[in-house]
């Protein structure tokens, strides 16, 4: 078995590196999308609720009252900003598996001793 040339090991540290990033990513996602989840739940069971109804809201360690009306804007605010974290790490994880692919294309050519395409 021959060594692997200097160039194809940076390659794979950075496809490793990259494969990492993409876990990471991934995680963050998936944090995002159940936070998301809860959120929209909170959303449709306030709905629910009369508009005279009290409304609590944890603050820290202590729970407070709001207007039932405050605390669906708040939520909703929430949502929508998650949602965008979601399109731009959605957006980022795109970007990196794309890159992925290139570099796994690239090692595989200098495996196989046939010249890069790119």
């Amino acid at each position: 078995m021959s060594s692997v040339p200097p160039k194809v090991q940076q390659q794979l540290g950075m496809l490793q590196q990259i494969q990492q990033q993409l876990q990471t990513v991934a995680g963050q996602k998936a944090q995002y999308e159940m936070a998301v989840k809860e959120t929209n739940r909170a959303i449709e069971e306030l709905k629910e609720v009369s508009d005279e109804s009290p409304v609590y809201v944890n603050v820290g360690t202590v729970m407070m009252q709001k207007e039932k009306e405050k605390v669906l804007a708040e939520l909703t605010e929430k949502a929508e900003t998650l949602d965008l974290r979601i399109k731009s790490l959605e957006k980022q994880e795109k970007a990196m598996q794309a890159k992925f692919e290139q570099l796994q294309a690239q090692i595989k050519q200098a495996m196989s001793g046939s010249p890069q395409a790119s």
